[in-house]
Order: structure tokens, then C-alpha cells, then sequence
């Protein structure tokens, strides 16, 4: 499989350069393994703790094991062996001001962090690596946002309707990038699966694997839709606590995002449940039963699919140069909304997805009633459209083609 070149690469060299341990998280096969084989795999080795008997043979004898495997050396999925990071730090500490040491892979966000910090606070990078993004795809991952360019940028790319949203039902997962000719359907069954029988049923607050699949899935067909967890609990015959905690589990495997409401004081009833959408659009297609580009454009699914894409671009720009994006959306109980706030440099970028290919002044309707609310805090307001027109809809609100986002 062609490798692919990440955006996160010199991040992780300059944190390899000033920290003896580094943890690379994100979720299953977004590409942590082959990305760090790929900076540091000549000189470190590599040890996957995910097969029981390696997991044994670490709790067994930790110090024996890191002897075994000295530094420079990836552990993979180390969440399996969270009693093994107490030796990590010891080992760190007998070789002080040595930095690279160890690289940590894992997909189980939320344990892990806990398990890092405690172990190695002081002593690690932390960064995370979603799946590709269209910037690394097509050969520009450091591509700036739009609001960051200082003039219009052309796009390098040109993308028919039809193969656009096959990307889309593709996804980002680097197998499937860099082989087209896979079966997408086939790929993303495997990996759900895959997730459930390693990932979910290792968690203890996952008992019932069909429940919990069935939650995945309406859960996927309420994507971009504010999130009623009582719902979808009556729905499915479960305890409310018991979606919050599967819905927690889904955050800490990086399979889904929750997006809160932008709140600031301005006098308006303002909504304030959440929204949830899938990390790749693949699995939500995949999930919610799309297989076909156009059925998948033309559903009523259309929209929550685009609109998750343009969030993931977003989202990905951020995390793959290493900063942790601030997102919102915004929605009054007036019906004013805006899909997405980025909160960057000070100022609140309002963006609104929309489906039609043929961007008109009416759609950029939610941005300026923000931009109105918000006065100075705001920065440019984007429509992103699958099209390829590039046009000023509204004072200090363009719209701009996915491609580029």
C-alpha cells in the first residue's frame, strides 16, 4: 500500500526532538502505526500489545519486558498494558535528557489519557491522528483554512458530483485511500466489526455487543441532528444512563464528535443539546445502509453526510498540526442557525454547509443574523457547496466549493 504523507509528520519529529515519550492517539486504522514506522521505524523497534500473550509476558515481568524491547521503540496499542507506563517512566528516568525514547500508539482515548498522565506527566507529548484528510490526499496537507489565506486559493483539484460523493462514502481510512478498487461496504463492515469485538467489548461499560450496535446505528441516522438521548433510549428498550455512557464510549474511541452550542450573552434563547457526528463518513454511510453515490446525494441523509464532511475537514486541520479545534454550532429557538463556529485567533468563524450546487444570497441567511448578534467577534462567514463556484453571497460571506475547504 502507497504510503501517504500526514500533515502531523513534523509535529510529531519536534515533539520526538523534546520529549523522551510520545502517545499517538486515534481511532482504529486511521494510520498511527504505519505514520510512526514510517518517521522512526529504522532505528526503534516495535512491539504490538494487543496479542494476549505479549500483553502477558509485559504485566508478567515489566522490567524484563522493556529489557527485551529497549528504546528507541513503538509500543502499539498500549492501552492493553496500562501497568507497563509506571516502568516506561522509570526507564525515562534513568536516561534523563535522552528524548525519543518510547512512541506509544493507542484507540482508546479517554482511559489512555488518564493512564499517561498519570505514569508519565511531564515526560510526554500527547497528539492524535484521525484519518486523511482531502489536504493530504491530494498532496497539500499543510494547506491553510480559508479564513487564514491572505488571497483566493485556486483549487489544485477538480472533483464530478458523482466521484465526490463516492470520497464520501469511502471515507478517510488510508486502506481505502490508498486503494480505490476495495470494496468500501465490505471494509467498513470489517472494521465495524472489528471495533466491537476489540475495542467495545474490552470496555466494561459495554455489555450487550447487538445493543450497542443498534445504538451505533441510530445514533448514525440522527447524524448532525440535535442529540436526544431519551429517544433514542425509549427507541432501543435501554436506561438513559446507559446511552450516555455508550455515547461516552464512542467519544473515547474517536468513532464520533459531539458539537455544543456556541453560548454568549446576547439576550436570546439560544438551544442547548448537543449535536453528534460520525469521524468518517464512510462509517456513517456504511452504518446508516448508503452504498450508492447517488442515492447517498439525493437521500435524506444528503445533507447531515456533507454537512459531517465539511466538519471533518475542519476538524482534521486543526488536530493534524497538533491544536485542539474549538467548534460550536449556533441556534436560536427562533430557528436562526448557523452549522458550525470556529473559534480561532480571537474571532468566531461562522461556516454553513449546503448541499445545492448553486450557492444563492439566501443561504448565507444564518451567518449574517450571527454576525449581526455577535458584532466584532465575528470573522468572514463560508458556504461551503459541493459545487465549484467561488462567490460573494453577502458582506464578509463567501461561498466556496468542498474541494477548497
Amino acid at each position: 500500500m502507497p504510503y501517504i504523507p500526514r500533515a502531523l509528520e513534523p509535529i510529531l519529529q519536534t515533539a520526538a526532538a523534546q520529549f523522551p515519550a510520545l502517545v499517538l492517539t486515534g481511532p482504529r486504522q486511521s494510520g498511527k502505526t504505519t505514520l510512526l514506522k514510517h518517521l522512526f521505524g529504522a532505528p526503534s523497534g516495535y512491539v504490538s500489545l494487543e496479542p494476549p500473550d505479549v500483553r502477558a509476558a509485559a504485566a508478567a515481568d515489566p522490567r524484563g519486558f522493556l529489557r527485551i524491547h529497549p528504546p528507541p521503540v513503538i509500543f502499539d496499542e498500549v492501552q492493553y498494558a496500562p501497568d507497563l507506563l509506571p516502568y516506561i517512566k522509570e526507564s525515562i528516568d534513568e536516561r534523563r535528557n535522552m528524548y525519543g525514547q518510547f512512541f506509544l500508539t493507542g484507540s482508546q482515548n479517554l482511559l489512555l489519557a488518564e493512564q499517561v498522565t498519570e505514569s508519565l506527566a511531564g515526560r510526554v507529548a500527547m497528539l492524535r491522528l484521525l484519518p486523511v484528510s482531502q489536504r493530504e490526499e491530494f498532496g497539500r496537507p499543510l494547506d491553510p483554512l480559508p479564513w487564514e489565506r491572505s488571497k483566493a486559493h485556486p483549487a489544485v483539484h477538480r472533483l464530478a458530483p458523482r466521484d465526490l460523493w463516492r470520497s464520501f462514502l469511502r471515507g478517510g481510512y488510508p486502506e481505502l485511500v490508498a486503494g480505490p478498487d476495495r470494496d468500501f461496504s465490505l471494509w467498513h463492515s470489517s472494521y465495524v466489526q472489528t471495533y466491537l469485538e476489540r475495542d467495545v467489548r474490552w470496555l466494561r461499560q459495554v455489555g450487550d455487543l447487538l445493543s450497542f450496535q443498534s445504538f451505533l446505528r441510530a445514533l448514525a441516522a440522527r447524524s448532525g441532528q440535535l442529540l436526544n438521548l431519551t429517544d433514542i433510549a425509549r427507541d432501543l428498550g435501554i436506561a438513559v444512563n446507559t446511552a450516555k455512557a455508550w455515547l461516552s464510549v464512542l467519544e473515547a474511541t474517536f468513532q464520533v464528535i459531539v458539537l455544543r452550542p456556541y453560548h454568549a450573552d446576547i439576550g436570546k434563547r439560544l438551544v442547548k443539546t448537543p449535536k453528534v457526528y460520525f469521524t468518517d463518513t464512510g462509517v456513517l454511510c456504511y452504518l446508516t445502509g448508503l452504498k450508492d453515490p447517488d442515492h447517498a446525494a439525493a437521500g435524506p441523509l444528503g445533507g447531515p453526510i456533507f454537512e459531517t464532511a465539511v466538519l471533518l475537514q475542519i476538524v482534521k486541520a486543526f488536530v493534524n498540526r497538533g491544536e485542539e479545534p474549538r467548534l460550536h454550532f449556533w441556534r436560536t429557538s427562533a430557528g436562526a442557525e448557523v452549522d458550525l463556529v470556529v473559534e480561532t485567533r480571537g474571532k468566531l468563524i461562522p461556516i454553513e454547509a449546503k448541499l445545492s450546487s448553486t450557492p444563492r444570497p439566501a443561504m448565507a441567511n444564518g451567518i449574517r443574523a450571527f454576525q449581526q448578534d455577535l458584532g466584532d467577534k465575528t470573522g468572514p462567514g463560508f458556504v461551503i457547496h459541493p459545487g465549484e463556484i467561488r462567490l460573494p453571497l453577502a458582506p464578509n460571506v463567501v461561498a466556496l466549493p468542498f474541494v477548497e475547504l
